[in-house]
C-alpha cells in the first residue's frame, strides 16, 4: 500500500467548476501554512476545534426526550429515540457535526450561490443553476410531500440549527476558518426544509441520463457523417447480455411478470442544419464545465444483486449493492442507524444505512424487516429542443409565442453583483444563455438567414426533474416499509433520479422494481438526438410512463435479480421507451455468471463478487495482440505478459498495466484523428463495444490515420503501433524493466476536496486532500474503479460504498464507506475507512441494539433544553 499522501495528480473533469474559484479567497490560506511554522500549537488548536463531542450530554432544544448516540470504533453513529421528531432533530444535529462544511457548500451550489463564498470563477456554475432554476422546484416540492415528510425535514432542519446556534464558523468548520481568514466574514443561514430537498436535485443531474450523448451524437455525425457516428452507438447486445427483468409485459398498462406480449418504438428524426447544430457544440463545452457533485463520466452506474434462499448458504436472501459514483472527499455517503426504542405507527422507524448529510432518512440500507439498493436506471428524461428566437418570442408550430423571462441576482464575493436574465419556452429554460460562446454562435447562426423572419438559434432543456416531485417521501416511505407492498408504494413517489432498486425481505421474498418519472414523446422524437423546438410531433405528450407499467418481478424465476445499469427488459417485449443509451452490459453479464456457477453464496461470496477486476475486453482483445510480430526484445516485453495472463487487473499485476496503456494508445491512434474534445473516447463500456465489432473488420476506415496521405492503415498496424507506444510509455512512466510495472502505479486513487483541495495552493492541498491507495479494477468491471481515457489512468469513479446485507441474520451484513464519516480534516474517520476499501475489507454491520452497544467506543446522549 502506497503512502497516503497527496500525490500529482492528472486533471479529471469531475473537478471542473470550483478550482479556479477558490483562488481568490484561499490565497491568504498560505497564512495557515506560516501559521505551522511560527505557531504549530496554534494551527492545532484551530485544526480540532470544529471535531465534534461524542461522550457525555449535550442539550438539543426542541426534544421530548433524550436521544443516544452510539459511535463505533469508525465514528459510525447509530441514534436512538421516542419520537420520529426527536430522531429526525437528532439526525440532523449529528450530521452537522460532522459534515456542515459539506452541507453548506451543497445547498449554495444547488441554490446558484457559489459565488457568494468563493468569488468571481464559481459564476459560470451559478448561472447555470440558477436557469435551471433547482432552487424554484424545490421549494415548489416543499408544498407537495406528505405533512409527515414536511415534519420530518423541519424536525431536521432543526437539529442542523441547534449546532450551529452553539457553534461559531471556527467550530463548525476548518474550511470557515481559512476562507474567513481572507476577509470573508462568512456565517452559515440556518438551515431549511428546501435546502434538504434541493440537493436531491445535484443527485438527478448527475444521473440524469443521456443527455451529454444527445449532443455527442449530433457533433460525431457532423464530423464523420451518420453512418460511421452510428457505429460509435453500437446497439445494445440483448443475445448476448442479459436485461434485468426476463419475464413479463404490459397487459392494459399493468406489468405483469407471468404475461407476453409485443411491443411498439419511436422512429428516428430529421436531421439539422449546420447553423441549427452550432449552439449546441458551445453548449456541450460550456456543460462540460458544470461541476459535478456526485460525479461524471464512464462508471456511474452501479452494482446490485440479490439472491434468495436457495442461493444463499444461510437460507435466506442476500443483497450486495456498491454504487459507482464520482471520488473525492468527504465521500458521498455518510453511515447511520436511526433507531425508535419503541417501532410504532407514531415512530415507524429501526433502520440503518447509508445517508446523505443534509437529507434526513437512510437513502440505502435495511430495516428490520426488509433490504434494498440502487442502481441508476439511466432512462431519458432529457431532451434539448433546438428553438428559433427572435426578440422575446420563440416559434412554434408556424406562429410566434412568447418567451417566459424572468430576472435574478447573483452576488459575487469580492465583485460585483451579476444580473441574470433567464428565458424559457415551453420546452424548459434556454440553458444556451448562461454560455457567452454560445450566444456567440446562435446570433452567427440566426445572422445567416436571410429576411424579415430572421431567427437565433438556442438550445433549452426538459428534463424531468425540472417539475416537482415527491422523491422525499420516497426515502421516508421505504425506511419504514415491511413487505413487497408497502416497498413498491413508497418506490411509487421516487421521482428522479429513476433508479433501479433490488429488494430482499426476512419473509425469504427478493424483488426488483424500477420507479421513477420517464417521459412519453410523441412520434417524432425518439430521445437520441436533439430536437427541432418548432415541430410539435418533437414534443413530451405530457405524460409518463405509468408507475404500474414499470417492469417489476418478485420471486424470479431464476431465483436471484441483477442491476448494473444493463438494459431493463427486452427490446421487443416493452412498449414504453426508457432509453437507447444502456451500459453495454459486461459488469452484469459477469455477476449473472458468476452466481450461476457459485451455487449457494456466503456474505464473503458476496462481497468478493464484488471486487472481481476481470478486464470485460481483454479476453477478445488480447488473442488480436498477440497475433501481431512484434521485434524481439525491448519490443515484445510487454506483449510476452499478456501470455498467461488471467485477465485480471490486480494493483500488482504487470499484464493488467501494459493491457490497460495500451488500449488507451488504440484508442487515441484509431479515433482522435477524426474526433475531437468529448466525442473522443474515454475508453469505457461503449467504446468497447465499438472495439470489439472493429476487430472483425481489420480494413474499416476507422483504422485508417487521416493526417497520413500516403498511407492507410489497418487493424495489425494500428494494434502493433499501440503495443510500441505502449512499451514506450510504461518505461517512461515506471521502468524499462517490464518486470517492475504494476497496474496499481498508474491506477491510484486519489480523494480530493472539491472546495479547497483544488484552491492551487500546495499547503492548504495537502491539509484537505488525501491520496495514494494503488488499486486495482477498472472501467467496465465488476470492481468499477474507472478511468478517463482522455485524461489518463487515474481514478475518477469507483464504488463509493460497499454493502452485503445477509437477511438471516442481520448483524452479519457488512459495509464500508470509500471515505470516512467524518468531512473534518483532521478528523480520525475522515478517510480511516479508505484503506479498508481500497484493501477489499468490508466492516461489521451490527443492527441489533445488543450488538451495537458490544461495539459502541463513544455514546453522546442529547437531552432536552429546560422547559421544554
Amino acid at each position: 500500500m502506497a503512502e497516503h499522501t497527496a500525490a500529482p495528480r492528472e486533471r479529471r473533469p469531475g473537478f471542473r467548476g470550483l478550482p479556479r474559484g477558490l483562488r481568490v479567497t484561499t490565497y491568504v490560506a498560505v497564512l495557515v501554512a506560516l501559521t505551522l511554522v511560527a505557531g504549530l500549537a496554534t494551527f492545532v488548536v484551530l485544526a480540532r476545534r470544529p471535531l465534534p463531542q461524542t461522550t457525555g450530554e449535550l442539550v438539543l432544544p426542541g426534544l421530548t426526550g433524550e436521544v443516544e448516540v452510539v459511535r463505533d470504533e469508525h465514528g459510525i453513529p447509530q441514534l436512538y429515540a421516542d419520537t420520529l421528531d426527536d430522531l429526525m432533530r437528532g439526525q440532523g444535529y449529528v450530521h452537522a457535526q460532522e459534515r456542515f462544511f459539506e452541507m453548506d457548500v451543497r445547498r449554495h451550489a444547488t441554490a446558484g450561490r457559489l459565488a457568494e463564498m468563493f468569488g468571481e470563477d464559481a459564476l459560470e456554475t451559478d448561472l447555470y443553476v440558477r436557469t435551471m432554476g433547482w432552487r424554484r422546484v424545490a421549494e415548489r416540492e416543499l408544498a407537495l410531500v406528505e405533512p409527515s415528510t414536511r415534519t420530518a425535514l423541519e424536525a431536521y432542519a432543526a437539529g442542523v440549527n441547534a449546532f450551529l446556534a452553539e457553534s461559531s464558523p471556527t467550530e463548525t468548520a476548518l474550511e470557515y476558518t481559512v476562507l474567513n481568514a481572507g476577509g470573508l466574514d462568512y456565517h452559515p443561514e440556518d438551515w431549511t426544509a428546501v435546502d434538504s430537498l434541493a440537493w436531491l436535485k445535484a443527485m438527478a443531474w448527475d444521473l440524469r441520463g443521456n443527455m451529454a450523448e444527445e449532443i455527442d451524437r449530433v457533433l460525431t455525425a457532423d464530423a464523420v457523417g451518420a453512418r460511421r457516428a452510428a457505429e460509435l452507438y453500437p446497439a445494445y447486445p440483448y443475445a448476448e447480455h442479459a436485461p434485468i427483468v426476463q419475464q413479463g409485459a404490459v397487459v392494459d398498462g399493468v406489468f405483469e411478470q407471468d404475461a407476453t406480449t409485443g411491443g411498439t418504438r419511436n422512429p428516428q428524426r430529421a436531421p439539422f442544419t449546420a447553423a441549427q447544430r452550432a449552439p449546441l457544440a458551445a453548449l456541450g463545452e460550456g456543460l462540460a464545465r458544470m461541476p459535478s457533485w456526485l460525479g461524471r463520466g464512464e462508471g456511474l452506474g452501479s452494482n446490485s444483486w440479490v439472491v434468495d434462499g436457495e442461493h444463499s448458504a444461510t437460507g435466506e436472501p442476500l443483497l450486495a449493492n456498491d454504487p459507482h459514483l464520482g471520488v473525492g472527499i468527504p465521500g458521498v455517503w455518510m453511515q447511520m442507524g436511526l433507531h425508535c426504542r419503541r417501532v410504532g405507527p407514531e415512530c415507524p422507524l429501526d433502520v440503518a444505512g447509508f445517508t446523505f448529510s443534509g437529507v434526513p432518512g437512510v437513502i440505502i440500507g435495511h430495516n428490520a424487516d426488509i433490504a434494498w439498493g440502487f442502481t441508476n436506471l439511466g432512462p431519458d428524461v432529457t431532451d434539448l429542443f433546438v428553438e428559433r428566437v427572435r426578440g422575446d418570442t420563440w416559434r412554434y408550430d408556424g406562429r410566434r409565442r412568447p418567451l417566459k423571462v424572468r430576472t435574478e441576482t447573483v452576488e459575487v464575493a469580492g465583485g460585483d453583483d451579476v444580473e441574470l436574465t433567464v428565458r424559457e419556452t415551453d420546452h424548459g429554460p434556454l440553458v444556451s444563455d448562461v454560455d457567452e460562446a454560445v450566444a456567440r454562435v446562435a446570433g452567427v447562426a440566426g445572422s445567416r438567414r436571410s429576411g424579415p423572419e430572421r431567427d437565433e438559434y438556442a438550445v433549452a432543456l426538459s428534463w424531468t426533474a425540472l417539475q416537482p416531485g415527491t422523491t422525499a417521501d420516497a426515502i421516508l416511505g421505504l425506511n419504514a416499509a415491511t413487505d413487497w407492498d408497502s416497498f413498491r408504494d413508497a418506490a411509487a413517489d421516487f421521482a428522479v433520479p429513476a433508479q433501479n432498486l433490488v429488494y430482499a425481505d426476512r419473509a425469504g421474498h427478493i424483488g426488483y422494481q424500477a420507479p421513477g418519472l420517464v417521459p412519453i414523446r410523441r412520434s417524432g422524437n425518439d430521445g437520441t438526438v436533439p430536437s427541432a423546438g418548432w415541430r410539435p410531433e418533437n414534443d413530451w405528450t405530457g405524460e409518463f410512463v405509468p408507475y404500474d407499467g414499470l417492469p417489476r418481478v418478485l420471486d424470479p424465476d431464476e431465483g436471484f435479480l441483477v442491476t448494473a445499469n444493463q438494459a431493463v427488459i427486452g427490446e421487443d417485449d416493452y412498449p414504453y421507451f426508457l432509453t437507447g443509451d444502456w451500459d453495454r452490459g459486461y459488469r452484469s453479464e459477469r455477476i449473472r455468471r458468476e452466481l450461476l456457477d457459485d451455487g449457494e453464496l456466503s456474505v464473503a461470496d458476496m462481497g468478493s463478487l464484488q471486487l472481481d477486476d476481470r478486464h470485460p475486453l481483454a479476453p477478445v482483445l488480447t488473442p488480436y495482440l498477440l497475433d501481431v510480430r512484434l521485434r524481439s526484445g525491448y519490443a515484445d516485453d510487454g506483449q510476452r505478459l499478456l501470455r498467461g495472463w488471467d485477465f485480471r487487473q490486480q494493483a500488482d499485476s504487470g499484464a493488467a498495466a501494459y493491457f490497460n496503456v495500451v488500449w488507451r494508445n488504440l484508442l487515441e491512434l484509431t479515433f482522435h484523428d477524426e474526433l475531437t474534445g468529448d466525442q473522443r473516447p474515454d475508453g469505457g463500456s461503449r467504446w468497447m463495444g465499438v472495439v470489439e465489432q472493429l476487430l472483425e473488420r481489420p480494413r474499416s476506415p476507422w483504422w485508417d490515420d487521416v493526417t497520413t496521405d500516403d498511407v492507410v492503415e489497418t487493424r495489425d498496424d494500428v494494434l502493433a503501433a499501440a503495443q510500441l507506444a505502449a512499451r514506450d510509455e510504461l518505461t517512461s512512466r515506471i521502468s524499462p524493466d517490464a518486470g517492475e510495472w504494476r497496474w496499481g502505479d498508474l491506477h491510484r486513487l486519489d480523494l480530493r476536496s472539491t472546495t479547497l483541495g483544488e484552491s492551487g495552493i500546495g499547503p492548504v492541498e495537502r491539509m484537505v486532500n488525501r491520496g495514494g491507495w494503488e488499486v486495482g479494477g477498472g472501467a467496465a468491471t465488476v470492481d468499477a474503479t474507472g478511468w478517463d481515457a482522455r485524461e489518463g489512468y487515474g481514478v475518477v469513479t469507483a464504488p463509493s460504498m460497499r454493502m452485503v446485507v445477509s437477511l438471516g441474520d442481520l448483524d452479519e451484513s457488512r459495509w464500508v464507506n470509500l471515505t470516512g464519516v467524518s468531512g473534518h480534516p483532521f478528523s480520525a474517520h475522515h478517510t480511516d475507512q479508505t484503506d479498508v476499501w481500497a484493501a477489499g475489507g468490508s466492516l461489521p454491520w451490527v443492527f441489533s441494539r445488543e450488538a451495537v452497544l458490544d461495539a459502541g467506543a463513544d455514546t453522546l446522549t442529547l437531552v432536552p433544553a429546560d422547559g421544554d
